[in-house]
This record gives C-alpha cells, structure tokens and sequence, in this order.
C-alpha cells in the first residue's frame, strides 16, 4: 500500500511542550501576517498548515479566538447510539476495518428487532441520536446482499435504510442520522423525510488516491467528483449536514486545504454544512495500509487549526477516542464540538479506540475552561429548517429539542 505524502514540517512535542514555546511571533513574513486575514486564501492557508513549530502557538491561540467569537465558552457533543445496518460494502479502502465480504466473518446485516433493540437501550441512557453507518449499495456487487433484502422485503439498502430510519423516528424519541454513501437528489429527499441531518465525508479531493496502490484503489464511490455532488445536491435541498476529511491517508498539508476550501465553497453557496469532521487516519494491523504512518498530533493540531480559520462560523469537530489520551489538545486548535459518543455502542469504524467515559470527557473539557453541553445529531441553529415542516420528522425533533 502507497503511503507517500508531503506532510511538510509537523510538531512532535509531548503534551505541554506548545506552551513551552514563544506566543510572540514578531520576525517579518510570519504566520502572525496572516492570522486575521478575511477570507483567509488558499495561499495563506498554505502558509499557515505548514508554519514552523516555534510559530504554531500564535496559529492555535488565532484558532482559538476564532471559535470564541463563533460559540463562547461552550463545547457540544451528541450522545448516540452506533447502528451499524449493514458493513458489507462494494469499496476495498486501504484504512478501512468495518466493511466485509458476505461469508467473511463479523459479516452483517442487522434485523429491524435488532436496530430497534440497540436504539431503544440508548434511550434508555439519554441518547437522542441514531448514527447509521452502512456500507455503499453492496448489493450491486454481492448477490448475498441482495437475497437478503429480498428476504427483508426491501429492493436496496437505501430503501432498508429508510425504513429503518423512520422505525426509530416513530417507535423511539431517537433521531436518526444516517450516513449511507453516495446519494441522488430523490435518495437525498427521501432520507430528509425520516432525518432531520445526514452525512458524507469528502475525506480527500486528492483523486491521486484512486490510483494502484493508494487508499482509494478499488473504492468507486470514494471519487472526490462524485462525494462533491452529493454535498451540492444536499445543499440545493437545504439538508443539515455533516462532512469532513480524512488526514494521513496519502494525501499532502496542501491537499488538506484544498479539501477545506472545497467544503467551505459549497456552505458560501448553500449554507448547509452544519458541522466539519477533522479525522485522523489510525493504523490497524489487518488493514492494507498497516504500515503507514498516522499524523502526528502536530499535523492534527494544524489542521484543525486552519479548518477553523478558514471557515470561522462553522461547527469543527475532532474525534475524541482518535486522539486519546491527549484529546483535549484539540480544545487547543479551536474545535467546538466532539461529535457523537456514546454510551452504549463501540466506534465501529475505529473498534480499537474506545469513546471517552462521559464524565471523563466532561471533566477534561472543564479543565479547559469550557462548559459541556448535549446537542441533537443537528444543530441549534439548523433546527428551524426541520421543525418548520409539518410530519412526524417535525414532531419528534420538536419533542427532544429544548
């Protein structure tokens, strides 16, 4: 597996050494030049993910400001349970530990009784989301899957997924969130009717990571065209949603920007993207890419950093259990939000990396100087343009939401 990449220069410190570090920046052509910029460029976006070590607290402390006047003194979270409906999937991504084939083993498709018995125990302890992740149309590839939506009484996982989703709007106070891949403009409607947010991470506009080799080889709905569609047509449809990208993947610090500045283009266009997710890549032994390096906590800090320079009045999250033990750095880059964790169900994706115990997560976010807070899987100020509808999407929104 390829895992070259240009990260340009990172930060290796242990925790504490950025403090160690000058906060006074004043030699001429540096980063302190481009901290207030409105809009920050791509050049200068540039410039900032790659500063020098000695300049990166002026970077983070600029981040940090930033977020302050977006969302003072407050970090969400959404409690959640994870409902892994399907991990069969027709894309082979070189990171990726969730997707199966039919007959290999951990393959599965949940029952309804088994999505309604894992979402009614998270109501249980106070969730409000349902995350649904699945694999993309494997029944497109695998006849497996197929019989098994026959035997379901579905014709695709998409509409499986739907049925699911409204399952849980009606029989649960949970609010479904569903990640299901590529989408058409009916497919975007259709899932809008049961779920007041969706996503898809664009990881990377790098299509280099399609080629032989690279973490996109032999994933065809991982071309960065076709994700962008996606987004674009959630936002013709005004749908909340949640993306991001993948750092560590192949791809390189200029890559990062690009991918951000793709993002933040389609929210200037549509004002739809509620939320940007700053994931890292994690090495795991029986992926292919088990050899490659994962980004340093110097490029994750950056990262985050410019995301939110570059897009000052969006929601930017970072996985916690990705950065563990020394997450709450990320409070550092200027995220305002952890994203869904739960008390429930594993990271399904990340197996390996279990979430934060709530009151550990809390009193590390405190010790920041921050309040924790619980949001729906869409946020605040997304709301109105689902509880303005009339159904039962609106009702149940409108139920949970204070």
């Amino acid at each position: 597996m390829n895992c070259t990449r240009n990260t340009q220069r990172v930060f290796h410190g242990e925790s504490g050494e950025f403090l160690a570090l000058a906060h006074t920046i004043t030699r001429h052509g540096s980063v302190l030049d481009l901290l207030n910029p409105a809009p920050l460029s791509r050049e200068q976006a540039y410039r900032l993910i790659g500063c020098r070590d000695d300049e990166v607290p002026s970077l983070l402390d600029a981040a940090v400001r930033a977020k302050e006047r977006f969302k003072p003194e407050i970090i969400t979270y959404s409690r959640k349970v994870f409902i892994p409906l399907t991990n069969l999937c027709r894309d082979y991504c070189g990171y990726c530990i969730f997707r199966r084939d039919p007959g290999e083993p951990g393959a599965h498709t949940m029952t309804p009784d088994e999505v309604l018995e894992v979402a009614r125990a998270g109501e249980k302890l106070g969730c409000t989301e349902a995350l649904f992740s699945l694999g993309d149309k494997p029944e497109m590839v695998f006849p497996e899957m197929r019989e098994t939506l026959r035997r379901l009484g579905y014709k695709s996982t998409l509409h499986y997924l739907e049925a699911m989703c409204e399952l849980v709007l009606r029989e649960t106070s949970l609010l479904p969130h569903p990640n299901p891949g590529l989408l058409s403009a009916e497919w975007i409607s259709r899932l809008a009717a049961v779920s007041p947010s969706m996503g898809l991470m664009l990881e990377s506009t790098n299509a280099s990571l399609l080629q032989a080799g690279a973490a996109h080889d032999n994933a065809p709905d991982k071309v960065p065209t076709k994700r962008l569609r996606t987004i674009e047509e959630a936002g013709k449809q005004g749908v909340p949603f949640t993306t991001g990208l993948l750092i560590g993947i192949g791809e390189t610090a200029e890559d990062r920007v690009d991918t951000l500045l793709a993002i933040r283009e389609l929210h200037r266009r549509y004002g739809h993207i509620q939320e940007v997710i700053v994931q890292n890549f994690r090495t795991k032994p029986d992926i292919p890419m088990h050899d490659c390096p994962e980004p340093s906590r110097g490029e994750m800090l950056r990262c985050v950093a410019v995301a939110r320079l570059l897009m000052p009045e969006v929601n930017i999250q970072a996985p916690p259990n990705l950065s563990a033990p020394y997450y709450d750095e990320l409070l550092d880059a200027g995220i305002n939000d952890w994203g869904g964790v739960s008390p429930l169900t594993p990271d399904f994706i990340n197996p390996e990396k279990p979430w934060p115990h709530l009151e550990q997560l809390k009193s590390r976010t405190e010790a920041k100087g921050y309040s924790l807070r619980q949001r729906l899987p869409v946020y605040p100020e997304f709301l109105n343009r689902v509880i303005g509808k009339a159904g039962l999407l609106a009702d149940r929104t409108k139920a949970v939401a204070d």
